[in-house]
């Protein structure tokens, strides 16, 4: 098989398994049912792809990627806490509107859809940095806003109706980006924690240091940083 038409029958694989999934969920996804919607012997799969886990983890990375591709950069706030408020609700609709795929994501920390979107995140999370609006060091910051996301949609999906009487998703992630960030146009004394995690996020723009030295300034900033 020449290389174009085994590309072209990994994505027919892929886009027929993410058809499946999204109609009747993961366990439709068998090897027959997808090698006869992809029109290929059931081998092929194995061949190109791998086993059944390898085909859930590149369904999600396929449909995360192509649904990450209609958001455009331009969407994307200037102000860099708005900029987390953006991506939070992007990634709960992303969820509630593809619950199985979701459930595959967050089950699979290793998998490539999960590492795109930490990595997306800390990218946030490094501009706030950048800004001198960091409470706490960027790995706290990111951890908590994915394990509570992740915790709201897992809730959400779970829920028949979603509460009438007030906003799960919005209301988690107001207290976590309160827990994570502070108003730098009411901050009198800038704590040190807030000071060593806007250095520390900056270091990358010296050129004085040594990389060992660098390396030495970024473990004692982290450190610095955790003082909130």
């Amino acid at each position: 098989m020449k290389a174009n038409d085994a590309d072209d029958a990994r994505t027919r694989i892929i886009t027929a398994a993410a058809a499946l999934i999204r109609t009747h969920g993961t366990d439709a996804a068998t090897t027959r049912a997808v090698s006869a919607a992809a029109s290929i012997q059931p081998p092929t799969i194995y061949r190109l792809v791998g086993d059944k886990d390898a085909l859930l983890d590149a369904v999600a990375e396929f449909e995360l990627a192509a649904y990450v591709a209609t958001k455009k950069d331009e969407d994307l706030p200037s102000d860099p806490i708005e900029a987390l408020r953006f991506g939070w609700d992007k990634h709960v609709a992303f969820g509630l509107s593809n619950p199985a795929l979701f459930r595959i994501i967050s089950n699979n920390a290793a998998s490539p859809a999960a590492k795109s979107g930490i990595k997306a995140l800390a990218k946030k999370v490094h501009a706030v940095a950048l800004a001198g609006r960091l409470q706490g060091s960027e790995e706290r910051a990111v951890a908590m806003m994915h394990a509570t996301c992740t915790g709201v949609v897992i809730s959400l999906i779970a829920q028949e109706q979603t509460p009438a009487h007030f906003d799960l998703a919005a209301e988690t992630r107001e207290a976590v980006i309160q827990a994570i960030t502070n108003n730098r146009l009411e901050l009198a004394d800038e704590k040190i924690g807030t000071a060593a995690t806007t250095l520390r996020a900056r270091l990358g723009q010296s050129q004085t240091l040594t990389n060992g030295e660098r390396g030495l300034m970024d473990e004692l900033l982290l450190r610095l940083g955790s003082e909130i």
